[in-house]
């Protein structure tokens, strides 16, 4: 799968302050909400215990100045002034919040980008400039950015940040308990997917899924997209972990990946991640049969319905008693029986040697090597084609095959033998009491290639 590339616009709310206070002796108000327009997938942070106070009449005057400007061009070059004239001012904080989103707004990522560093530099648990760096660096390095690897260091980084420092996080002035909490989820979100795709990238496909699940978990289904949901399907499709705690369940790979084909950003990933989500069912399921019905609820669903499963295919030895139990084993074909050989349990193996050892079979195989009193031959397709012996045929004590008569190796052979013995893996039948028959015979044992899921 080539690399996606996810258009994406961060609009986090930032505090303006732009409401003058009775005096510069007075605190300035807590910060408030985005300004009008701007949209909010993060929210502005809590207001602190008390907040700061500019002392200086001058200071206060310089920041009032920039912070009232009434457009974002305006703001920028106030503030960007008044942090280098006022580098330790205790607005730093608040400036740089509102910097930051007056870059954004004007759409320059790199300024939003280093002004939010320089936020995080002073403020290491501003939860909001950690959640925008955490999500512009994943998405960068998603989106194939030359600097990809540094891009996931980072945000792993302000991930791990963010989840330490949320706890810390109080409920900004003005909000409802029912929109705080979204704007917890939706940091969460933000800080588990950067650190779930750094994992993937690294191969922690345990870290991977837990992180990714969890970021998927803490998004509502309409909101679920697909720069996290294919990255959470391949996590699910990777190596078993070793902590039982954290599953590598095929169902999730399949239902995830039928998922991301649903909200693939365009129509040429949905039809390549709908075919590998496919044939990761048909792998798990043993054929295509109920698929479309997958697919349309993941279609309609972001998450897997209450209950849904998908039916294994048999294992190699149920394969195998269900053979046992519809044919007779004189009526089955040699590919068959070695299939029940190598997989079978002891009872259907039984079943299947009890009815065949001692009774003569007419076959067709090919040579692997032959001498006068030993035939190696390969019988069934599998083995043919792999150029293996699968039958060691033997003839009648004291009697050998004339030097004429012994066929060259890769020659197509009719022959006879009764079964003796057989041994499991590597499998490998013995026949006695060996014949050679004229090449006109029809043979009753035609190699069959037995195709299986498992095999």
């Amino acid at each position: 799968m080539k690399k996606f590339l996810v258009t994406a616009v961060l609009g986090i709310a930032v505090p303006v302050l732009a409401e003058r206070p009775a005096n510069a002796a007075q605190p300035l108000p807590a910060p408030g909400q985005a300004a009008q327009g701007q949209a909010a997938v993060s929210p502005a942070p809590a207001a602190a215990p008390q907040a700061p106070v500019i002392k200086d009449p001058a200071e206060y005057n310089a920041y009032m100045g920039a912070i009232e400007q009434k457009d974002p061009a305006g703001r920028i070059s106030g503030l960007e002034a008044y942090l280098t004239q006022y580098p330790n001012s205790v607005m730093k904080v608040a400036a740089l919040q509102t910097l930051m989103q007056d870059y954004q707004q004007t759409n320059n990522q790199a300024k939003t980008m280093e002004t939010a560093e320089k936020l995080v530099a002073v403020d290491p648990c501003n939860v909001r400039g950690l959640a925008l760096l955490a999500f512009v660096d994943r998405l960068k390095a998603q989106g194939g950015d030359t600097n990809a690897k540094q891009d996931l260091v980072d945000a792993k980084k302000y991930g791990d940040s963010g989840l330490e420092c949320l706890p810390k996080f109080t409920k900004p002035q003005g909000t409802s308990d029912a929109e705080y909490e979204k704007m917890k989820n939706q940091m969460t979100g933000i800080f588990d997917a950067a650190i779930g795709i750094a994992d993937l990238t690294e191969k922690d496909y345990d870290g991977a899924r837990k992180a990714l699940r969890a970021a998927a978990d803490s998004t509502p289904d309409e909101q679920k997209d697909f720069s996290v949901i294919y990255p959470l399907a391949l996590a699910y499709a990777g190596p078993a972990p070793p902590d039982p705690k954290i599953s590598a369940d095929p169902i999730d790979a399949i239902w995830f990946s039928a998922r991301a084909s649903a909200v693939a950003p365009n129509p040429q990933y949905e039809q390549q991640i709908a075919k590998y989500a496919e044939s990761q069912y048909d792998k798990y399921h043993g054929g295509d049969d109920g698929w479309a019905e997958v697919l349309g609820q993941a279609k309609t669903n972001g998450d897997p319905p209450a209950g849904f499963t998908i039916k294994p295919a048999p294992t190699p030895a149920e394969q195998a008693h269900n053979m046992v139990t519809s044919a007779s084993p004189d009526k089955m074909d040699f590919a068959t029986w070695q299939f029940i050989f190598t997989n079978g349990s002891k009872e259907d193996q039984d079943t299947v040697w009890n009815a065949i050892k001692g009774k003569a079979v007419q076959m067709n195989g090919t040579v692997i090597h032959a001498t006068a009193t030993e035939f190696d031959i390969a019988g069934s397709s599998d083995d043919i084609e792999a150029k293996k012996a699968d039958i060691t045929l033997t003839f009648p004590e004291g009697e050998k095959v004339p030097l004429k008569l012994v066929p060259k190796d890769g020659t197509s052979l009719d022959f006879e033998g009764q079964p003796s013995s057989y041994a499991s893996n590597p499998f490998m039948m013995t026949m006695d009491n060996g014949k050679l028959l004229k090449a006109a015979s029809t043979p009753t044992r035609k190699p069959v290639h037995h195709s299986t899921a498992s095999q």
